[in-house]
């Protein structure tokens, strides 16, 4: 794995996300766009008063406009609940993009952290022939268990077996 030494960890991270962020597609670039509108407190406001005057107008206190939807006011109730359905399913396609965009994130901090781990363990090897060199001497019991290999399935077994007794 290629990697260079003189880019801070932050910088890489905003760099995989802008490349991911490039990638999409334009139906997903559309569904990001209107998630965040949708989250707006603008996007609030507008429902806010579109319900107060739907309501006004349909209570028949406006005069002059007669209502096109008289209390319990099912056209609204319909309106709303397809609104609802809609950004329901545009928040889910921008979540699952992000998911998408995270669980990449997550395997290439799990691979640099793999390869710090091979590191670390070499430098404590070198340090130890050092040691030895010198006719240093030392016993420690966790810096022996340091300079064994991680057995990354065994460990990935054991967190499954956990979240299974969990759930």
């Amino acid at each position: 794995m290629a990697r260079s030494r003189n880019k801070k960890p932050r910088q890489i991270i905003r760099s995989f996300e802008a490349r991911a962020l490039k990638k999409r597609t334009s139906a997903i670039k559309f569904a990001d766009k209107l998630t965040g509108f949708f989250g707006s407190f603008g996007f609030l406001i507008i429902n806010i008063l579109t319900f107060i005057c739907w309501i006004t107008i349909n209570s028949g206190v406006v005069p002059g406009i007669s209502a096109f939807d008289e209390y319990p006011f099912v056209l609204l109730i319909n309106l709303v609940s397809l609104e609802a359905i809609i950004l329901t399913s545009v928040v889910l396609i921008s979540q699952n993009r992000q998911n998408q965009i995270d669980t990449l994130r997550d395997e290439l901090q799990l691979q640099v952290e793999l390869i710090s781990e091979k590191e670390i363990t070499k430098t404590l090897r070198l340090v130890l022939k050092l040691l030895e060199h010198h006719k240093i001497k030392i016993k420690d019991k966790e810096l022996e268990e340091m300079l064994e290999q991680v057995d990354t399935s065994y460990i990935e077994k054991k967190l499954e077996d956990q979240i299974s007794k969990k759930g």
